[in-house]
């Protein structure tokens, strides 16, 4: 069987996503480890009026990645694509923390009981009607926000970063 390509539609992968798909983009740029190299990475996003969501660092000796999220990922895509940084992206998933007495707990113990694995998590810089956030990598993403819907979690997706409390004082 063979394919005609040439005639065929396709959809590029970017597109695909809606800003309201159950998830949060990340960027992992990595950056020479010395000094100001952070600095230049920040002074960067900040002079194009970027705000930055999140920030996590994981260095080595030579290099460090930084995971930054941005509250406009389009934009921010195409500035990191003609900025000259390396960088890749992928998907994290957003999770407003419950009000309860141990809200890390209640969201890693429903991950547990469905058997998926955490790769890292870190705290968003996101407030919305109180409530903290956090970003969590997870092995199985799908499953994931299926899980943690049906336990009644509320999953942050990119439009939500615009309209934190940051925005309704």
């Amino acid at each position: 069987m063979s394919m005609d390509f040439e005639n065929a539609d396709f959809t590029d992968a970017a597109t695909m996503r809606g800003r309201d798909w159950p998830s949060l983009r990340q960027f992992c740029v990595i950056l020479e480890n010395r000094v100001g190299a952070l600095n230049e990475l920040m002074r960067h996003l900040e002079r194009h009026d970027l705000r930055v969501i999140a920030l996590s660092i994981v260095d080595t000796i030579d290099v460090a990645i930084a995971r930054v999220m941005l509250d406009q990922v389009e934009r921010a895509r195409e500035l990191f694509e003609f900025s000259g940084f390396t960088f890749f992206e992928n998907d994290v998933l957003g999770v407003q923390l419950p009000e309860d007495s141990k809200p890390f707990v209640a969201v890693f113990s429903a991950l547990l009981q469905a058997e998926i694995n955490v790769n890292y998590m870190y705290p968003l810089l996101y407030r919305r009607g109180g409530h903290s956030a956090i970003a969590i990598h997870v092995d199985d993403f799908d499953a994931a926000a299926t899980v943690l819907r049906s336990k009644g979690f509320t999953l942050i997706n990119e439009n939500d970063l615009s309209n934190d409390d940051e925005f309704f004082g």
